[in-house]
């Protein structure tokens, strides 16, 4: 290599290399200072997209535990209720049975019934003024809602509480039924055959868009049908988001959310870019309408079997798809409790051994809907704890690819400390090398 001072090569490696190395050790205090070896997507950008998505796994279910707690303390509060409710009906019992008796004079009589009649009134007044948060307790449909931020990985408890009176006390037989994770995926498709967002409007008969919904009524009985319309003659507008607050403000057994027809578990064919095509995720017990429906308009079934059904709601035609990742529900269903109030009164003792009668079948009816209220007390509580052990094994991977490695970001520290301190000097030499030139000149 010849001597000479036009470019000094030697310098040049030197300073590429302090910088490469100056480079790695701001990393790596980057690392050490954040706790996080991840910092941006230059660092890694498959690890970042997945601790992105493992982070929003563990706010929803820490959200969802919470969920569920709330949901506790609801029922909490028609159990406690529930509980003096039944101690006033085992009081009425006492002067139930007593007139029975036929021991009392007329005086008497009346005075056990009007302490009689003070304890449906109070039964009464307990299930309008029990709330929580503000809201009536009784006679209430309580969606709680939890999940890991995914469709699939998402469950609905609908806590149902029958109205609690004087003519309607307990539950006169209910059960639980339960839908697998389908839904309905409403594919929007714009004109240009592009996909919908959320605040497009949407294209139906007179300015408005409406969804036929046939369901057979919790107190059973033949099947209704009942229509939920965005747009003209409603409080909703008639866009995509007007019609998802309708869905969900419909008071029937299902939700609905904007998402992808993959977040619904749809195999679309034959539509924008098939899976990744937009529109609204109806989550239910729904089975997809066999009549034909109008322009505007997507017909659904509510029933035990669900399946999807996918349907334009702007411009183009139907498009038909099963899915498998919906919301899972759960729901109950009762019918009414038992008609104090038609009962009597505790006027004679004929009348009495009536009331009685009545009183024993309202004290099971009540013990039955405080059942299903403790059943699913302890359903939420389960709940809340898989979540819990879940979202520790989410944070738990979540950790694995994002915390730093201590113990390596301080040996690599200290490498890249040595490198910068020889770096330094080397190139403090390679600088000093052209000065042997002058030597020459000399």
């Amino acid at each position: 290599m010849s001597l000479g001072v036009l470019n000094n090569l030697s310098a040049m490696y030197a300073a590429n290399n302090l910088n490469n190395t100056q480079n790695s050790l701001s990393k790596t205090l980057q690392q050490l200072s954040s706790g996080s070896k991840i910092n941006s997507g230059a660092d890694d950008a498959a690890g970042l997209s997945l601790v992105n998505g493992l982070m929003a796994n563990s706010t929803a279910l820490a959200q969802s535990q919470t969920n569920a707690q709330e949901g506790v303390g609801l029922l909490q509060v028609a159990d406690g209720a529930l509980s003096q409710v039944t101690n006033l009906l085992n009081r009425a019992v006492t002067l139930a049975t007593e007139v029975s008796n036929g021991t009392l004079n007329v005086s008497q009589q009346s005075a056990a019934d009007q302490e009689y009649q003070s304890i449906l009134s109070e039964i009464s007044n307990i299930g309008s003024t029990t709330t929580y948060n503000g809201t009536a307790v009784f006679g209430s449909t309580t969606q709680i809602y939890t999940s890991d931020s995914s469709s699939a990985g998402a469950s609905i408890d609908n806590l149902s509480i029958s109205a609690l009176n004087k003519g309607s006390v307990g539950d006169g037989s209910g059960s639980v039924t339960s839908s697998s994770g389908q839904s309905v995926f409403i594919d929007l498709t714009k004109v240009a055959g592009t996909n919908a967002n959320i605040g497009d409007s949407l294209v139906g008969t007179a300015g408005a868009t409406t969804i036929a919904v046939s369901y057979v009524p919790a107190s059973g009985g033949a099947a209704q049908t009942a229509t939920i319309t965005a747009g003209a003659g409603s409080a909703y507008q008639n866009t995509v988001q007007g019609l998802i607050s309708a869905i969900n403000n419909s008071g029937l057994n299902i939700s609905a959310s904007f998402g992808t027809a993959k977040q619904a578990g749809a195999s679309v064919g034959g539509s924008v870019n098939a899976l990744g095509d937009t529109g609204i995720i109806i989550n239910g017990p729904v089975t997809v309408g066999a009549a034909a429906v109008g322009a505007g308009t997507v017909q659904i079934t509510e029933g035990a079997a669900p399946v999807e059904d996918t349907q334009t709601a702007q411009v183009a035609g139907p498009v038909f798809a099963t899915g498998t990742a919906g919301t899972a529900t759960m729901s109950y269903t009762a019918t009414a409790g038992i008609n104090l109030n038609a009962a009597g009164g505790l006027t004679s003792s004929t009348a009495a051994q009536s009331v009685l009668g009545a009183l024993n079948v309202a004290i099971s009816n009540v013990s039955a809907q405080d059942g299903y209220i403790g059943s699913q007390i302890n359903t939420l509580n389960s709940v809340g704890q898989v979540l819990s052990t879940q979202r520790e094994n989410v944070v738990a991977a979540q950790n694995a690819v994002q915390a730093t490695d201590y113990a390596t970001a301080a040996s690599n520290m200290s490498k890249y400390q040595i490198l910068s301190q020889t770096g330094i000097s080397a190139l403090a030499q390679a600088n000093s090398m052209s000065q042997l030139v002058t030597k020459l000149l000399q």
